[in-house]
């Protein structure tokens, strides 16, 4: 009889290294330093072999882009730190930005939180969003000519005349 317990894959250092993009000496320094430990197996002692799992180095892989867009170590630890102690366990579903300094997660086109301020949550406006929901809006109603007060009908008012042109 067959278990229902499927026993996670590891990956030794060497996979988990060229998968993510990184030096053997940057893993081991990483691993010694605490930032990404080995979930599968740690070292234990000489000549033993850590085994990464898949999630680990998909987080080994965004430590390196990170790096690589110039985001320092040290805020890349912090915001390592702060998912750790939030559990966050689907990283499929989220999106990290940075400017270069600081790092934030978006789980949605109208939540960002900044991982260097302790999870201060900030906001994001996507314009093409507004613009489109204003734009519905104003399909139905009327407007009036800024000129002589008349009243517009939202065949002939300047979104309607935009439309035309896009469409000519």
């Amino acid at each position: 009889m067959m278990s229902d317990v499927t026993p996670e894959v590891g990956y030794r250092g060497a996979t988990a290294c060229v998968a993510a993009g990184i030096t053997y000496r940057q893993l081991d320094y990483w691993a010694r330093t605490d930032l990404i430990s080995p979930s599968i197996k740690s070292a234990a002692g000489s000549g033993s072999q850590r085994l990464y799992s898949f999630r680990d180095i998909i987080v080994l892989k965004i430590v390196k882009r990170l790096l690589d867009t110039g985001v320092s170590l040290q805020n890349i630890r912090i915001a390592v730190e702060h998912l750790r102690k939030r559990g966050v366990a689907d990283l499929e579903s989220m999106t990290l930005m940075s400017d270069g300094v600081s790092i934030y997660e978006c789980n949605s086109p109208d939540e960002i939180i900044d991982l260097l301020q302790g999870g201060q949550g900030v906001f994001g406006i996507a314009i093409n969003k507004v613009w489109n929901e204003v734009e519905g809006s104003l399909a139905n109603l009327q407007g009036e000519s800024g000129t002589d007060g008349s009243i517009i009908t939202s065949s002939n008012d300047e979104l309607a005349l935009r439309r035309k042109r896009k469409g000519a």
